[in-house]
């Protein structure tokens, strides 16, 4: 049994993956500012708030993994964007991320190698507008994760993923009707959004033994949308 922290791991993605992992066997710790709710007795919870709480002496010890599935949506257009909410965005899904990676570094397991994973988007790859400022911060992740796999391997390992609209909550707003889920799938090569599993699936993947040796990776989940 392995001990994998989930930040944000209480909802969408980061919830479905906590329970992928438990449901394996492993020990799940779970950070995130709402509650986990659901029926793995190996699921810890812990309220946490990455943009105002500190990482000191709250990370578990000897742990195998980190992900990080904090994010926000924020699709404006550039001309009315001011740099402060470009810094917030930073601030939550890059800043956040790099502060939980370094608290997590310093408690990795000596006696395994450590796997880490990352979320971009997307618009990072294929350019999309109103996305200026989600794709200016994931883009900075992708960044961030060939940077650090470069650096840790080959004692620890980190990879990306990167997917196109899934439904989420954190899509809610975007997905809110049947016709609005309808339209946006329609745009898509495989003709639906994502699901929460299609996603969870690859994390659980990449946080796992099965992907031991993939690290630096930027993986594509979006229904070919990147490249099609």
């Amino acid at each position: 049994m392995k001990h994998y922290v989930i930040v944000g791991g209480s909802k969408g993605i980061g919830k479905a993956t906590a329970e992928l992992l438990a449901a394996e066997g492993h020990q799940i710790t779970v950070f995130s500012r709402t509650p986990y709710e659901g029926p793995a007795h190996t699921i810890e919870w812990e309220e946490f708030d990455v943009l105002t709480d500190s990482w000191d002496d709250i990370m578990p010890e000897n742990i195998d993994g980190l992900m990080y599935s904090v994010g926000s949506i924020n699709l404006k257009p550039f001309r009315g964007l001011k740099p402060e909410v470009f810094e917030a965005d930073f601030q939550l899904q890059v800043m956040g991320a790099i502060k939980a990676l370094q608290a997590a570094q310093k408690n990795f397991n000596k006696d395994s190698i450590a796997s880490c994973v990352l979320f971009s988007t997307v618009a990072v790859q294929r350019g999309m507008p109103f996305h200026a400022t989600v794709s200016t911060s994931k883009g900075a992740i992708e960044g961030l994760t060939r940077a650090i796999a470069s650096e840790w391997a080959p004692k620890a390992r980190i990879n990306c993923i990167a997917p196109s609209l899934t439904d989420t909550p954190l899509a809610s707003k975007l997905l809110s009707t049947a016709e609005k889920k309808e339209a946006i799938g329609a745009n898509n090569p495989m003709k639906r959004v994502g699901e929460v599993g299609d996603v969870a699936e690859m994390a659980a993947f990449l946080m796992g033994d099965k992907s031991s040796w993939m690290t630096g990776q930027i993986v594509h989940i979006d229904g070919g949308q990147s490249v099609l």
